[in-house]
């Protein structure tokens, strides 16, 4: 019991630090996807050349999309133009950090940590893209989506007010693509905080670079969001790693995992996919040794929140407290509607000849159901498209529908219908 107490109240105090920076960075969220779009940006992206990769990665850090929801974004960019340089830039730049991100480095760690973030993922992400354009051949693409494609759009979703847009994206949508990493985040800090004692890494890994390299080894196949990262790569600091260790984490962890890694190969090739994993577990390490070795470690550790029961809050308690409520509110809203759907959400029934529902798998957030929908869409046989993440399911009606062809659609975007 007393084990679980304190389970419980490490818990809390990781979750009322970082909830009111989450909402507020939740709702910059909202504003950039409501009135920042993807196509507006992609023809830009187009050229092999610098400003095509610095583009790419400036556009991609205050995104607050996780790998999972970066990748179909970026393939897409490629389909409608992108380099590859520049889809490698954006690739790399964008799950890295985040608006919403930032704010929680800053809540937890300090403000040196929140500035760093977006710097070195503007870094990574412009050596990631010249990398990937100098070793990578590919024919010039100068064709475009035109913003009059986004009509066919119309077919699909009605006129809404734009706060309502901004509000349901940033506390609905976006929770529900988060939601599950986030709480795993916080149980994997809070289970650390308890478990590993406060000299493990003083006493076991004393060498700095051997840290790096233990956190980068675990760090590239697994998944965890920019956002998640933040309470654990706290908690590895109070247990004796490096501040650049932890950057290595807050690098690493958000920017690769398997599934991305095999997606990045069959859509991008091995060159590319070879300059993005190059390009991370160089920039961490190199990022990481330059931190150990010429900020001064007080520095930084003087501002984080080393003991959060005697943090002078900026904050006001209470108003972390009554943040964490609105937060876990959403939160379960999110899981238990996942939970519904999964068990309870019948698929719908083929009824003729021109409806189909295929099955379709690596769906895993609304970004890939947006992306999905919107490809789809564009077909000129098609009239509705419904993509289900929860089910892996796709739902399509039109006349004369070609299968193959709307597989194709799918499994080009990284997918597998």
């Amino acid at each position: 019991m007393k084990y679980i107490l304190l389970f419980f109240h490490e818990f809390l105090n990781l979750t009322n630090e970082m909830s009111p920076y989450l909402l507020l960075g939740l709702l910059f969220a909202g504003i950039l996807h409501v009135f920042i779009k993807k196509e507006t940006v992609s023809k830009y992206l187009g050229k092999k050349n610098l400003k095509s990769v610095l583009i790419a990665a400036l556009f991609g850090i205050p995104l607050p999309l996780c790998s999972c929801g970066v990748i179909p974004t970026g393939v897409a960019f490629h389909k409608e133009g992108a380099s590859k340089g520049a889809t490698v830039s954006f690739l790399i730049s964008t799950p890295q950090t985040g608006i919403d991100s930032i704010l929680v480095t800053y809540s937890l760690m300090g403000l040196p940590f929140a500035i760093f973030r977006p710097i070195i993922a503007l870094l990574t992400g412009l050596f990631g893209g010249l990398l990937t354009n100098f070793i990578s051949k590919e024919k010039k693409n100068t064709e475009f989506v035109s913003s009059t494609d986004n009509v066919c759009e119309l077919k699909q979703h009605t006129k809404e007010n734009k706060i309502i847009q901004l509000l349901k994206y940033a506390f609905i949508e976006f929770i529900d693509d988060i939601a599950k990493w986030l709480i795993i985040g916080l149980l994997i800090a809070t289970t650390i905080s308890i478990i590993v004692p406060d000299d493990f890494f003083s006493t076991y890994l004393k060498n700095d670079f051997l840290s790096m390299i233990v956190i980068l080894i675990a760090s590239i196949p697994l998944y965890v969001c920019a956002t998640s990262s933040v309470p654990i790569a706290l908690v590895l600091l109070l247990k004796g790693i490096s501040p650049g260790a932890a950057l290595v984490f807050l690098m690493a962890g958000p920017a690769t995992n398997a599934a991305t890694i095999a997606v990045l190969g069959k859509t991008l090739g091995k060159k590319a996919t070879i300059s993005y994993i190059i390009s991370i577990i160089v920039g961490a390490m190199f990022f990481g040794l330059l931190v150990d070795n010429f900020i001064p470690r007080e520095w930084l550790l003087d501002s984080i929140n080393l003991n959060p029961l005697e943090h002078n809050h900026i904050l006001p308690h209470w108003f972390g407290v009554v943040s964490s409520i609105i937060l876990m509110s959403l939160i379960i809203f999110s899981l238990s509607k996942k939970i519904f759907n999964k068990f309870f959400n019948k698929q719908i029934k083929i009824n003729t000849m021109n409806e189909t529902t295929l099955t379709v798998k690596g769906m895993t957030c609304n970004h890939c159901k947006a992306n999905v929908e919107k490809n789809l869409i564009k077909l000129e046989e098609i009239d509705e498209v419904v993509a289900t993440p929860t089910t892996n399911s796709v739902y399509i009606k039109g006349s004369n529908l070609n299968e193959e062809k709307i597989k194709q659609i799918i499994n080009d975007l990284g997918y597998e219908a």
